[in-house]
């Protein structure tokens, strides 16, 4: 790296730090959004991850219990249990529910699971016990944090008194949060005994799963018939198509703006030392000299900015996730190593923005 690079930017702190500042906002930004996506996409679908079965069982028509409705009677789980080769099987219903909180409503995505089964509850408990009478409930933790619920509390739910028994993680959808109860409770709060969502089916021979899918579908041409991994891809693809837009469009802007910033600084710097930039070129400066110069500033500036961001990201996540219990982050190695090098290759690209204006100094400039 050539030291004439760095004086030139030291030349003008204030500037430097700024500019450093700027950047480092977007790369930020780049950061918490990658973050974020990667805290809903956990969270949205690792119930179902979680939730290991052989086939899920939907009405036709249904891909996901993201987005999706479905309805299954109980007649028809009574059909699938006789069904030949099929050892059990667990109802879910899930309804979207308000939880009073003083003059409140706070809404879950509420999940009715068989607690005799095993199957169909909350993924992993941070504290307290999973659910085991009707009249319990299993919350999300951020919903809980944000709303100051804990364990050994009451909430009131259309006139229903549940006890929380527990808090789930794994379970944070951003927008909505996962809370738990038996799929009997929540069959006679609605007022519909027997109606399910899906049925999770357990199969004698875990070869045949195709096989048996194709029995399932025979006896009961109404339903659809999924195997855990496509039901699992089917909802993280609807995950995707809801969030991934948005996601990419505020990354874009983010890149574009960082572009924009770098750029102006370079350009500005060109300008106002062109006179310099002319006694180089009068002096016989190696080819390429004035255009690694650039490239290198451009590449100095976009390294420090990603130090500053990754020093402040980390206790900035803390901060919001405190203020805001429901936004769940996760950072990964390769996210961070992704960001840096988007980063640089946009610090490329504004440095070859800005080269062009060492086209328009000439060498009598020098003498002037």
């Amino acid at each position: 790296m050539d030291m004439y690079a760095v004086r030139t930017l030291r030349s003008q702190p204030s500037r430097l730090m700024l500019t450093i500042g700027g950047v480092a906002l977007c790369i930020i930004l780049m950061f918490f959004l990658f973050a974020v996506y990667r805290g809903a996409a956990d969270g949205s679908v690792e119930y179902i991850r979680q939730n290991r079965t052989d086939l899920w069982v939907l009405q036709r028509n249904a891909t996901n219990i993201l987005r999706g409705f479905s309805l299954v009677s109980a007649v028809q789980g009574r059909k699938i249990q006789q069904v030949p080769g099929v050892k059990s099987i667990s109802p879910v219903l899930f309804v979207l529910a308000a939880i009073q909180k003083g003059d409140r409503d706070r809404t879950v995505f509420l999940t009715g699971f068989d607690p005799e089964k095993n199957i169909g509850g909350p993924p992993r408990l941070v504290s307290g016990r999973n659910v085991v009478r009707d009249n319990e409930i299993v919350l999300d933790r951020s919903f809980a944090v944000k709303f100051k619920f804990k364990v050994g509390d009451n909430v009131e739910m259309q006139e229903h008194s549940l006890e929380v028994v527990g808090i789930s993680t794994g379970t944070n959808a951003i927008v909505i949060q996962y809370a738990f109860v038996s799929v009997r409770f929540l069959q006679t709060m609605i007022g519909f005994p027997g109606i399910a969502t899906c049925y999770l089916v357990e199969v004698d021979d875990k070869n045949a799963l195709p096989e048996m899918a194709g029995k399932i579908r025979k006896e009961l041409p109404r339903l659809e018939v999924y195997d855990h991994e496509t039901f699992l891809e089917n909802n993280i693809n609807e995950m995707k198509s809801g969030f991934l837009p948005l996601l990419y469009t505020v990354a874009a802007i983010g890149g574009i703006v960082l572009t924009v910033i770098l750029s102006l600084l370079l350009t500005v710097n060109i300008l106002e030392r062109r006179k310099d930039f002319a006694v180089l070129k009068t002096l016989g400066s190696p080819k390429g000299f004035l255009r690694r110069l650039i490239i290198e500033q451009a590449l100095l500036i976009s390294s420090a900015a990603s130090v500053v961001a990754l020093i402040v990201f980390f206790p900035l996540v803390q901060v919001i996730e405190k203020i805001s219990p429901e936004v769940s982050t996760k950072s990964t190695v390769e996210q961070i190593i992704a960001v840096i090098i988007i980063v640089e290759i946009m610090s490329l690209i504004s440095s070859f923005l800005s080269i062009r204006r060492l086209r328009s100094i000439y060498l009598m400039e020098a003498f002037i």
